[in-house]
């Protein structure tokens, strides 16, 4: 099969880019059916986690040491919720 380059355009950016004919091989030789949907830049920033940039903290009292902290969750209230250090010492435990 001969390939072509192709022209894509990103769905997180919306830049054009150029989906090259070695990179089509490449994916055909994986067994990647899927052409990619974002330019390098944005697969990039996604890989070193750029795409969490929302991401809500909670501020919360330790149930261990009483200190107050956040965390990347909404506690319940059903469960205790520690502080990074007072997890990381129960979590050793175990």
């Amino acid at each position: 099969m001969v390939f072509a380059d192709k022209t894509l355009t990103c769905r997180e950016c919306g830049a054009d880019f150029t989906f090259s004919a070695g990179e089509q091989e490449f994916y055909q030789s994986r067994g990647l059916l899927n052409e990619p949907a974002r330019c390098p830049a944005c697969r990039s920033a996604r890989r070193r986690g750029g795409g969490r940039t929302d991401r809500e903290y909670y501020e919360i009292t330790c149930a261990a040491c009483g200190a107050q902290a956040m965390v990347p969750f909404r506690p319940s209230g059903d469960r205790p919720v520690y502080c990074s250090d007072c997890f990381s010492k129960n979590r050793t435990r175990r």
